[in-house]
């Protein structure tokens, strides 16, 4: 069966003033409606680099902070190099920009029940409604679970770009966990314990939003909060991330060379509420293509999360249930109750 990919569709549209219907979105979803003008939100900035600029404490309160009243937050002085970023970046863009024949050599399987593979449809769609954006997912650490089926083979550099992102993106993800921790007053290790260690899998998003003729009425990715423990993003220079915050959608200015970090719904569950998934959505633009690589820090399918023991009691019960991770994806994407 023929897929037809949003690329596609954004190339036939371009010299018209009109989109496929099924990516109008209804009135309370669309940008031009529900969108704050004029006024872009500064997310909270931490300086997670450990150069005696900030003491760890000041942190550790900024984190906390940023989690449970944000549950967003960027990241700089992350230790990332630059290069390592825009390799990363440059190999994602040349991919989508191969003849369609190509990419569709990574297509996701349609018996699949992974993520993984090239595609355009990611979860059940209310009401046959399609966001306007085509993806790339793959797994790139730990290696006992990288499937390079679904690594593309060109551009040749692709792997390297990737395998080098991964290995930098480990100590980012480590130190995250810590302060997070540290900041429900647990001790710094206990965090990324209790949501699989070592065993974390660190899902790639690809997600490419080509230039669209009616940015008013469609979206990219709509309306949600991540599955993950942490959601580590990188943009490109293209704005289109908005969150929801005081009942209403505000677009994210964007920090040169930071990292955007998601509180993911396991996080939240894990603090029992007190840091808070971030609930967001993407737009797109009339004029530009938009990408972004979003990793999200999973854990494997057969760990159960739920509150963490230390952060229950008596005067503090359980708000959320434990579960195995597996299960959680499943009610998610299916939109079942939790």
């Amino acid at each position: 069966m023929e897929v037809e990919r949003v690329q596609s569709i954004a190339y036939l549209s371009k010299c018209m003033d009109t989109i496929p219907v099924e990516f109008i979105r209804a009135e309370n979803e669309q940008p031009a409606i529900t969108s704050v003008h004029g006024e872009v939100l500064e997310v909270p900035v931490v300086n997670i680099g450990g150069d005696g600029s900030e003491d760890e404490e000041n942190v550790v309160r900024m984190v906390a902070e940023a989690a449970s009243k944000w549950g967003l937050f960027q990241v700089v002085n992350h230790g990332i190099p630059d290069e390592v970023i825009e390799n990363l970046q440059r190999v994602g863009k040349e991919f989508f920009e191969l003849p369609q024949e190509e990419k569709e050599v990574y297509a996701k399987p349609l018996d699949s029940k992974s993520v993984e593979g090239y595609g355009t449809k990611l979860q059940k769609e209310v009401e046959g409604k399609k966001g306007w954006v085509d993806h790339l997912f793959h797994k790139i650490w730990p290696p006992s679970v990288i499937n390079y089926q679904f690594w593309p083979k060109n551009p040749h550099s692709y792997r390297v770009a990737n395998e080098e992102y991964a290995e930098k993106l480990q100590a980012v993800a480590d130190k995250l966990f810590k302060l997070l921790s540290l900041g429900l007053g647990l001790e710094g290790h206990e965090m990324k314990e209790a949501v699989g260690g070592d065993d974390l899998i660190y899902l790639l998003k690809i997600n490419y939003y080509p230039p669209c003729p009616r940015p008013d009425l469609a979206l990219g990715v709509v309306a949600h909060t991540d599955m993950s423990t942490l959601t580590i993003l990188v943009p490109n220079e293209v704005p289109g991330l908005q969150v929801f915050k005081d009942d209403h959608w505000y677009d994210v200015k964007y920090i040169p060379n930071a990292l955007i970090v998601h509180i993911g719904d396991q996080i939240e569950i894990l603090s029992n509420g007190k840091y808070k998934a971030v609930y967001h959505r993407s737009t797109v633009n009339k004029e530009t293509t938009r990408m972004s690589w979003p990793v999200f820090l999973e854990p494997s399918p057969e760990l159960e999360v739920g509150p963490h023991p230390k952060l229950v009691g008596d005067d503090n019960p359980p708000k959320y249930k434990t579960k195995k991770y597996k299960e959680y994806v499943y009610c998610k994407l299916n939109k079942l109750p939790q």
